[in-house]
């Protein structure tokens, strides 16, 4: 079986970005190519490139605020520090991390009422001995970047990498920003019960079906629905679809998350724009009130000096101000995915439970320390 991707993979990818992993007929139909064929190529690239289909929540609409914490560990508690982060059950990504930084990046969606709160979570950590540093940036949604067929040669079957054309894409760029990275006037609840019920169990498997939805919520297929149609779709409940895979050499390739920060609005919209089509990048959040972002890339090793000659070269030119990166660890063990925090939402709004959570997180350096 082939070990690398190709033209066709690479289409049915952008297929299943564009027109959702649900309407796999649908992109089958418009390749020109057999259902049985899309099935195939799906379930070869899942076992060999860790291609996955969930959802991406808009969690602004859900009554949630994006909170991104990159913690430093006091030597020893590096372990200590990745399980504390988790105390607090609105995390939807945890990490380990190395490089700039030997400790966690956390992903907390946070109800808009309790963010002090949840900034105390976080300086409690701190103050408990368990890092010996924390930041916190509060981020718009994340925007999901889907990978397409640009910066892919067919002829050779690869990846090009061409890092001048992209220097002069940024100069070139439109202002313009989608409204995922645009700071949101308020975090409205828009959702009820069923509607996160939907959303999370997307968020496990994008391509489940509804029938198996409402057996799991004891519920009829109609309801789901019609919350589907009339509630999650219309609201805006749902970001994105995303087809993610790692589509490069995995033994020689690795995750970024990246910090740039620039100037003004003006370069920081010309840059952000000019990631949304890049199969280097997974998802791009802008930090609130601040003339920075966020973003997940991923690349081959020996394109990483390539991409950072690069931002020198924009920060020579003063389209980029600075920026900073820490490294994913990719071990299975050391990081976790959740969904939205389902279980505590009851009767219209979110149950945040901060003393409890500061009870688990000294059970657990109490613990560590007998």
């Amino acid at each position: 079986m082939r070990n690398k991707l190709d033209l066709l993979d690479v289409r049915i990818i952008e297929g299943l970005g564009k027109y959702g992993p649900r309407n796999v007929t649908e992109v089958a139909k418009r390749l020109g190519i057999p259902r049985g064929t899309m099935f195939f190529r799906i379930k070869r690239m899942s076992s060999f490139f860790y291609l996955r289909m969930v959802t991406n929540v808009y969690h602004t609409s859900l009554g949630l605020k994006k909170g991104v914490v990159i913690a430093k560990a006091t030597p020893g508690n590096e372990e200590l520090l990745f399980n504390c982060m988790k105390a607090n059950p609105f995390y939807i990504y945890m990490s380990r991390c190395y490089g700039m930084v030997e400790g966690c990046l956390g992903i907390y969606t946070i109800p808009k009422e309790q963010c002090t709160k949840f900034e105390q979570f976080i300086q409690e950590i701190k103050n408990l001995g368990v890092a010996q540093n924390v930041e916190l940036f509060w981020s718009t949604c994340f925007h999901t970047v889907n990978r397409t067929t640009k910066w892919f040669d067919d002829a050779s079957e690869k990846w090009a990498f061409p890092w001048d054309e992209w220097v002069e894409e940024v100069r070139t760029q439109e202002k313009d920003l989608p409204y995922t990275l645009v700071d949101p006037d308020d975090f409205p609840v828009k959702a009820d019960e069923t509607d996160l019920f939907i959303l999370k169990e997307l968020e496990k498997n994008a391509t489940i079906d509804w029938i198996d939805i409402a057996k799991k919520l004891k519920t009829t297929l109609q309801n789901i629905h019609y919350h589907y149609k009339t509630h999650v779709f219309k609201k805006g409940l749902l970001e994105a679809f995303q087809v993610a895979i790692l589509p490069f050499d995995r033994d020689v390739s690795d995750m970024f998350w990246f910090i740039f920060r620039f100037d003004d609005h003006e370069k920081l919209a010309k840059f952000a724009r000019s990631l949304l089509d890049k199969p280097f990048v997974y998802i791009v959040g802008k930090i609130l009130s601040q003339n920075a972002i966020i973003s997940q890339v991923y690349l081959p090793r020996l394109e990483f000096r390539n991409f950072v000659d690069s931002l020198s070269k924009l920060a020579r030119e003063g389209y980029l101000q600075s920026y900073d990166y820490v490294i994913q660890d990719l071990n299975p063990e050391k990081w976790s995915r959740m969904t939205i925090p389902y279980e505590h939402f009851k009767d219209g709004s979110w149950v945040y439970e901060h003393d409890k959570q500061i009870r688990i997180l000294k059970d657990l350096i109490n613990g560590q320390k007998q």
